[in-house]
């Protein structure tokens, strides 16, 4: 008897043709005879085989678990060191530049020019004081005339130089 069926399943040869007829009828039987085909063991074979593998990989992934959220947790806190420090980068940058401003080549000219007129005016207020101080005293000895000339004379000396670095500054001179 070759029919279809016993050239598809050939484990199924030395059955009976009322062996085939229970086989349908029957789920226990059928169950049975299907758990010995060569085919089913070693599709169960290798789902066991599967399984062990899985549980292998999850043990394997369980023990890789706290180092990795360890690894997380530096991690993490790496990147929030390197924030806050990237924030205070920009405040030491600001802070940086504030005080290299006052360096700058115009903001030293402008500090030279106030420099020089507050220069200018002291030297004018002083020999103001002194024109009015001798005004109303008629009498004035020679040694407080020799004091004012010294001063004045130091307070315009500072001025004048102020004036020439000013100059040589504006026209290039001075780097």
């Amino acid at each position: 008897m070759a029919t279809q069926l016993l050239t598809d399943f050939p484990e199924l040869s030395h059955l009976s043709r009322e062996d085939l007829e229970d086989l349908l009828v029957d789920p226990q039987y059928f169950q049975a005879v299907f758990h010995t085909l060569n085919q089913v063991k070693a599709m169960y074979q290798a789902q066991a085989e599967l399984g062990l593998a899985n549980e292998t990989i999850a043990k394997n992934a369980l023990t890789l678990q706290e180092p990795l959220y360890k690894l997380r947790s530096e991690t993490k806190d790496a990147f929030d060191e390197a924030k806050q420090l990237e924030a205070r980068w920009k405040d030491v940058e600001r802070e940086q530049r504030e005080v290299y401003q006052r360096f700058t080549p115009q903001f030293l000219l402008m500090r030279l020019k106030h420099a020089t007129t507050a220069q200018d005016d002291a030297s004018e207020a002083l020999a103001s004081s002194f024109v009015q101080g001798t005004a109303s005293d008629s009498v004035s000895n020679g040694k407080d005339i020799d004091d004012f000339v010294k001063e004045f004379r130091e307070m315009r000396k500072t001025y004048h130089k102020r004036v020439m670095w000013g100059d040589r500054w504006t026209s290039g001179q001075v780097q």
